[in-house]
C-alpha cells in the first residue's frame, strides 16, 4: 500500500500529525497487551501453589499462553488490510480484556489453562502494532518506527515482571489471602485494556491519509475486495517462511524467558517472588532502547547498502543472540547469570527489531499477511521452546543451551531472503521522492 502523507522522520515529543499519534497510541496498547498477555507470569509461584499444578501442567500453560496467539497472527494480518488497524486493534483490546480479568475466576488446572489460551489472542496486538507503523511511516524510517513501537511495547513484559509482584502485595494489604489476592490483581491490566480500546479508536487512524472506508468511499484506495488472495500470494513466498523461522528464534525466545524467567530465579537460585520478579524484568527493560537499536541499525544498513543490507545485519545479529544465550546457560553464579541474561536480551530484542525493518519491503500489496505470517513465527517458536520446559528429563538450564544452538542455525536462513534489483531500486527512488516533500510530518 502506498499513501501519500508518510512520516519521514519520528518527533517523539509530538501527537500534532496522524503518525505521530498513532505512533504513540501502537506501543501504548502493545504495551499493555503485554502486561496483561504476561501478567500471571511473575505470579505462577503462588498460583502454582494454590492450584496444585505440576511441572508438566505448569508447562502446558506456557505453551497454552503462546499458541492461540499463532492463530491469531495469521488471521489479524489479513483483517488489517480488510478492515484496518484501527478498528481491528478496537475490537482486539475490547474482547482480550475479558479473560485477562476473569483468569481469575479459575478454580482448577483445567479452568486456568483455558483462560491462559484466550489471553493469548491478545498476542496477536504485535501485527496490528507493526501493521499499523509501516503504512504510516517511509522506508527511511520504518524499521527504527516498527522496532521501537514494538520494542516499547515488549517492555510491558519485562514491566509486569516487576509490578505484579508489588501489585499483589498491594492487593495483600486489603485481602488476607493469596489465593484471593492474585486473581484481583490480574482485573487491573485487564481494566486498562478495555478503557484503551475506546482511546485507540479516538486518536487514530487506519492509514496518514484516512481511514479505509472513507479513502475507500472515495475511490482513493482500492476495494476491500482487491485484497483476495493476499494471504496465498504471501504463504508461496520462501522469504516468508525464513523469516517466519527466523522470528520464532528470536522473538519466540523472549516469549518463553519472559514465561520462564521469574520461575527460572525462585527455583534455581533461591529468590523469593518479589526478588525473582525485580530480577527477570531487567530481561524484558531492554526493551526500552534494545528492538530500536536494532531497527535504527537495518534502516542505516538499508540507507548504505540497500535491502541486502537490512538483511545482512539482521544475519549478524541473529548469530549473536544465539551465542549469547548458550553463555547464559552455564552461568551459575546470579551475578554472573544477569550479566549474561542482559547481553541475551540486548541481542534478541535487536534482532526481533532487524527482523521488523526487512518485513516492510517483501510485498507491500500483501504486508497485512506477511507481518501476520511472520508474527505467527514468534508463537510457533515459543510453542517449540515450552515444549523443552515442559519435558521434566531436561534441566532448564540445557533447554536454554539446546535453544542457544537452535537460533544460530536459523540465522543462516537469511541466505534465502534476497531483492531483486527492480525491489531494491524501487525502494530507492521511494526513499528520495518522499524526503524530497517539503513537509512529509504534515498529515
Amino acid at each position: 500500500m502506498d499513501f501519500q502523507h508518510k512520516a519521514t522522520r519520528i518527533d517523539l515529543l509530538s501527537v500534532r500529525t496522524i503518525p505521530m499519534r498513532t505512533f504513540h497510541m501502537t506501543w501504548f496498547a502493545f504495551f499493555l497487551c503485554f502486561f496483561g498477555w504476561f501478567g500471571i507470569a511473575p505470579l505462577m509461584a503462588v498460583v502454582r501453589e494454590d492450584l496444585n499444578l505440576t511441572a508438566a501442567q505448569v508447562g502446558n500453560t506456557v505453551i497454552a499462553s503462546v499458541l492461540i496467539t499463532v492463530f491469531g497472527r495469521l488471521f489479524i494480518g489479513w483483517l488489517c488490510d480488510k478492515i484496518g488497524p484501527r478498528r481491528a486493534y478496537t475490537y482486539l483490546l475490547i474482547a482480550g480484556s475479558l479473560p485477562v480479568m476473569g483468569i481469575g475466576l479459575s478454580n482448577s488446572y483445567e479452568t486456568f489453562l483455558l483462560f491462559r489460551l484466550a489471553i493469548g489472542a491478545i498476542g496477536a496486538s504485535f501485527v496490528i502494532t507493526q501493521y499499523h507503523t509501516s503504512v504510516m511511516f517511509a522506508p527511511n524510517v520504518v524499521g527504527t518506527a516498527n522496532a521501537t513501537t514494538a520494542g516499547w511495547g515488549n517492555l510491558g513484559g519485562g514491566v509486569t515482571q516487576a509490578v505484579m509482584p508489588l501489585l499483589l502485595s498491594a492487593v495483600l494489604f486489603f485481602v488476607a489471602s493469596e489465593s484471593l489476592g492474585w486473581r484481583i490483581a490480574m482485573v487491573i491490566p485487564g481494566a486498562a485494556l478495555f478503557v484503551t480500546g475506546f482511546l485507540y479508536w479516538r486518536y487514530t487512524a487506519d492509514s496518514p491519509d484516512g481511514n479505509y472506508d472513507e479513502l475507500r468511499a472515495r475511490a482513493a484506495m482500492a476495494s476491500s475486495s482487491s485484497i483476495n488472495g493476499t494471504f496465498r500470494e504471501a504463504a508461496r513466498d520462501v522469504r516468508v517462511w525464513a523469516l517466519f523461522v527466523i522470528y520464532g528464534a528470536c522473538f519466540g525466545i523472549e516469549l518463553t524467558i519472559n514465561n520462564v524467567a521469574a520461575l527460572y530465579y525462585f527455583d534455581y537460585f533461591d529468590l523469593d517472588v518479589r526478588t525473582a520478579g525485580l530480577v527477570a524484568a531487567l530481561f524484558g527493560g531492554m526493551n526500552l532502547f534494545a528492538r530500536t537499536l536494532g531497527g535504527a541499525f537495518g534502516d542505516r544498513c538499508g540507507r548504505r547498502w540497500g535491502l541486502k543490507g537490512r538483511v545482512r545485519f539482521m544475519g549478524v545479529v541473529v548469530l549473536l543472540e544465539g551465542l549469547a544465550l548458550i553463555l547464559f546457560s552455564q552461568m551459575t553464579l546470579l551475578p554472573l547469570a544477569i550479566g549474561a541474561m542482559i547481553l541475551f536480551s540486548l541481542c534478541v530484542q535487536m534482532s526481533e527489531g532487524a527482523t521488523y525493518s526487512v518485513v516492510p519491503f517483501i510485498n507491500r500489496r500483501a504486508l497485512g499477511s506477511v507481518a501476520g505470517i511472520v508474527g505467527a513465527g514468534g508463537n510457533a517458536g515459543a510453542v517449540a521452546a515450552g515444549f523443552l520446559f515442559r519435558a521434566s528429563s531436561v534441566s532448564w538450564p540445557t533447554a536454554f543451551l539446546i535453544l542457544g544452538v537452535i537460533v544460530i542455525a536459523a540465522s543462516s536462513l537469511t541466505l534465502l531472503v534476497r531483492f531483486s534489483l527492480a525491489e531494491e531500486t524501487a525502494v530507492r527512488e521511494e526513499t528520495e521522492s518522499r524526503l524530497k516533500q517539503p513537509d512529509a510530518m504534515a498529515a
